[in-house]
């Protein structure tokens, strides 16, 4: 069913026939999961919100079940829907929009205008800009996600003052949170639970795949895959460049790395063209940068070497020398091999919290290493974290104390234990609670 004729549908509150909802309809995952990513409720005034996040975690599900629930809540004609993968360009979305926004009902209580892939329409924040200064969107809440490399965020904030009066109006729509996961999932796998979430990335898709198969099958891969090839040939970069910085970036792991040798080990130019393909992974959600702190100045040290950890972990696990495809092959992969996604899977908890909150700069955290010690993740005003995929002991931490007197540390490991500043938690404690 095309978008006119499921417009036409929803005009006359009509809910229920195949392909009104499609992607609810195919979803692996209906029934299964909800969704956490900082917006719980949609406001009833108008604006504009921007949401944006990989491909395979359900972004578009989530739109039309907004659709639907709006359609339910507030009446026939009260939600419409456009499809930016098949509008040509700024001009024919904005002619779009404004013919959709004359046909909402006069006596509506609200109206909302669901647009998916708006970044699939270069230059869409023109059409919205232009719209939004003739006053054409000024009882419309617009509601839109991307998936685009070039970052949606830089392009919301061309939209200064035409985004109406809603507290926030940017979020980042990340992976599933392991509580919930959890909860659906521990009857059924028990011991496997936190491996399964591990190799399935808090994909929604693919959770719902390995809780229902065992495994994560081979086309939520190939479609990552896709993805980013896609995103990496539209944004004029080459894939064999790609192909090798994730390389790199999979040899070194967990390791700090200055771009140059990034750049000189993936066979590039300089350390600006590795700068280009880093932004890539970053737009996308895939790799975040941890940056080294000073604690006498107190401030990062952006021209040091930094870490790249994997904050995407269904990409990681694509691009992975040795895929996971079901919980036990992670649980036997080696020490080192585990430590690793140890500190990915922290890295990507840590992010996954700050974007749900709104942080202007979730991608970005930071590591202190002296040349006997060091501390995986610093946090302000929370304990830091040291990521440990064995066993652990609070007398391996007796210098944090003396050398950190003020601050407190959180160490991620097998094991459970608490003695002055130093408090253990399993990975899985970690994942669960919001609050440590």
């Amino acid at each position: 069913m095309n978008v006119a004729s499921r417009n036409e549908l929803y005009l006359k509150g009509i809910l229920s026939g195949e392909g009104l909802f499609p992607h609810l309809e195919a979803s692996p995952s209906q029934g299964f999961f909800t969704w956490d990513f900082g917006l719980d409720v949609l406001p009833q005034e108008p604006g504009i919100i921007v949401i944006r996040g990989p491909r395979q975690y359900g972004k578009s599900t989530w739109l039309e079940y907004q659709l639907r629930e709006t359609l339910k809540s507030f009446g026939a004609g009260t939600a419409l829907f456009l499809n930016g993968d098949y509008i040509a360009g700024p001009d024919e979305l904005e002619r779009e929009i404004e013919s959709l926004s004359g046909h909402f009902p006069a006596d509506a209580p609200l109206r909302r205008l669901f647009i998916d892939e708006i970044t699939a329409v270069d230059g869409w924040q023109k059409a919205i800009k232009r719209l939004a200064d003739r006053g054409a969107l000024r009882k419309v809440l617009l509601v839109t996600t991307g998936s685009k490399a070039s970052d949606i965020q830089r392009e919301a904030e061309l939209l200064p003052g035409r985004k109406g009066k809603l507290a926030r109006t940017i979020y980042l729509f990340v992976q599933l949170p392991y509580r919930i996961f959890y909860e659906k999932a521990v009857p059924v796998l028990k011991e496997d639970t936190l491996w399964a979430y591990l190799i399935a990335g808090g994909s929604p898709p693919a959770c719902a795949a390995v809780l229902e198969t065992g495994s994560v099958p081979e086309y939520i891969f190939q479609t990552t895959a896709e993805w980013i090839y896609g995103e990496c040939a539209l944004a004029g970069r080459s894939r064999p460049m790609l192909l090798r910085m994730l390389e790199q970036l999979m040899r070194r792991a967990s390791s700090p790395v200055a771009q140059t040798t990034l750049a000189a080990e993936s066979g590039m130019a300089n350390n600006t063209v590795a700068h280009g393909y880093l932004d890539l992974l970053a737009d996308l959600l895939v790799v975040g940068t941890t940056e080294p702190w000073d604690p006498s100045r107190k401030t990062r040290v952006p021209r040091k070497a930094s870490k790249y950890p994997f904050v995407n972990l269904l990409a990681a696990n694509t691009w992975s020398k040795n895929r996971h495809t079901t919980p036990a092959s992670l649980r036997s992969a080696s020490g080192e091999e585990r430590g690793t996604w140890w500190e990915w899977a922290v890295a990507a908890e840590l992010f996954r919290r700050a974007a749900r909150a709104g942080d202007p700069a979730p991608l970005q955290s930071l590591f202190w290493r002296s040349d006997k010690h060091e501390i995986d993740f610093v946090r302000e005003e929370r304990p830091w974290i040291e990521v440990k995929a064995g066993k652990a002991s609070p007398f391996e931490f007796d210098w944090f104390g003396k050398t950190f007197p003020r601050e407190r540390l959180l160490v991620v490991s097998a094991e459970r234990f608490e003695t002055g500043a130093v408090r253990g938690v399993t990975l899985e404690d970690f994942l669960l609670n919001d609050a440590i």
